[in-house]
C-alpha cells in the first residue's frame, strides 16, 4: 500500500457485531491492520471478534491492542493469540499493557508495570512451548496437534508504552515494538501510534454535527482521562467543571460505572456540553486533508511506523476512505 513516508496505515475498533464487515472493508482499502479493543465491561469479546474477522478477511493483519493481562489467565491469552494464529496465519500481532478503561471501568487502577512484566514473560514463555509457573502452579501448553497453531508461537509482540517504565519492561521482555498515544519512543523502530478524529469536507468546519458526531467521541475521552488521573484537572477545560460536576453526582463506589460511558463510541449528554469545536480541533486528528498530510508527514519523520486510526460517529466507512485517501 501507499504511505506516508515509511509509516503504515492501520485501524482500531471496539468489538462490535458488524466489526467483520468493517474490517473487510479496511481491506479492501489497504489498511495494514486492523486492531481490536479489549474492554469487556464496555464491548463485545475481543477474541471471539477477531476470530470472526479471520474468517471474513484474507490479508489484513490482526490483534488485540491492548490486551488487559489481569482480566484473563495467561494460559488462556497465550490459547486464543494461538488460535487466532491458527485461522489467520502470519496475520497476527498482539499488543498488551497495563490497562486503562478495561481495568478503570471495573473500578481497578491498571496495573503495576512489576505485575505486567511477570504476566509477558509467562504469557511469552508459554507461546514458546516452555513449563512456566503461574500462580504457584506449572503450566504448559499441552494441546494436542491441530487443535492450534504449532508451538512454538511466533507472533510479534507489542507493549502498550508511554513511558519510561513502560518501555523499559518492553526492552525487557524483548517486545517487538511499543503502541503510543504519545508519538515516536526513542530508541523503537516499530512504534504504532494511536489516534482518532477526522477528514473535513471543503468549507466543512469543526461545529458542524457531522464532525461533533466523528470527532467528539475522541475528544471527550480527555475528560475520562483526567477524571481518572485527578478530577482538579478537570477545571482546566471550559466544560471541564460541569463535567466533574455532573459525574461525582453519582455515589463515589459507582462513579467508574458512568465516567467511561460511550468511550470511543459516542458521548454522553454530559460530554457533549463539556467537548467543545475547539477541544476537538487541539485534541483530536480533525483538520482538512492538507493541515492532515502535513501532519502525517511529521508524524513518519519523527519514527512512528505504524498510524493507528480509530473511525467513530455514525459512518465508520466514511471515516476509513476519508482517511485513507490522505496515505
Amino acid at each position: 500500500m501507499d504511505s506516508v513516508g515509511p509509516m503504515e496505515l492501520s485501524c482500531a475498533f471496539p468489538p462490535r457485531s458488524d466489526l467483520p464487515e468493517l474490517v473487510s472493508h479496511a481491506e479492501r482499502l489497504g489498511y495494514e491492520r486492523a486492531w481490536v479493543y479489549d474492554s469487556p465491561a464496555l464491548f463485545g469479546d475481543v477474541w471471539m471478534a477477531l476470530a470472526r474477522c479471520a474468517d471474513s478477511t484474507s490479508r489484513i493483519g490482526l490483534g488485540p491492542a491492548v490486551l488487559v493481562p489481569s482480566l484473563r489467565h495467561p494460559m488462556v491469552n497465550a490459547a486464543a493469540i494461538a488460535t487466532l494464529e491458527q485461522l489467520a496465519a502470519g496475520r497476527v500481532t498482539v499488543a498488551l499493557g497495563t490497562g486503562f478503561t478495561g481495568r478503570h471501568v471495573l473500578g481497578q487502577r491498571p496495573m503495576t508495570w512489576t505485575a505486567t512484566e511477570r504476566y509477558l514473560n509467562q504469557l511469552t514463555g508459554l507461546l514458546r512451548g516452555e513449563v512456566v509457573e503461574v500462580d504457584g502452579a506449572r503450566c504448559q501448553m499441552i494441546h494436542p496437534d491441530g487443535y492450534i497453531a504449532e508451538r512454538p508461537v511466533r507472533v510479534p509482540l507489542l507493549v502498550g508504552a508511554n513511558g519510561p517504565k513502560g518501555l523499559a519492561v518492553a526492552e525487557r521482555v524483548g517486545a517487538d515494538g511499543v503502541i503510543s498515544i504519545f508519538g515516536a519512543q526513542p530508541g523503537w523502530d516499530r512504534c504504532a501510534v494511536f489516534a482518532y478524529g477526522t477528514v473535513l469536507d471543503g468549507d466543512e468546519s469543526l461545529p458542524s454535527d457531522r464532525v461533533m458526531s466523528a470527532g467528539g467521541p475522541g475528544a471527550a475521552v480527555g475528560c475520562h482521562g483526567l477524571c481518572e488521573a485527578d478530577p482538579a484537572l478537570l477545571e482546566g477545560l471550559d466544560g471541564g467543571p460541569g463535567w466533574r460536576d455532573a459525574v461525582e453526582r453519582f455515589p463515589a463506589s459507582e462513579r467508574h460505572l458512568h465516567t467511561h460511558r460511550e468511550h470511543f463510541v459516542a458521548m454522553t449528554e454530559r460530554d457533549r456540553e463539556a467537548v467543545t469545536p475547539e477541544l476537538i480541533g487541539a485534541t483530536t486528528w480533525t483538520a482538512h486533508a492538507d493541515e492532515l498530510r502535513v501532519r502525517l508527514d511529521e508524524t513518519a519523520a519523527s519514527g512512528v511506523s505504524e498510524f493507528v486510526y480509530a473511525p467513530m460517529g455514525d459512518d465508520p466507512r466514511r471515516e476509513l476512505e476519508a482517511f485513507r485517501s490522505l496515505f
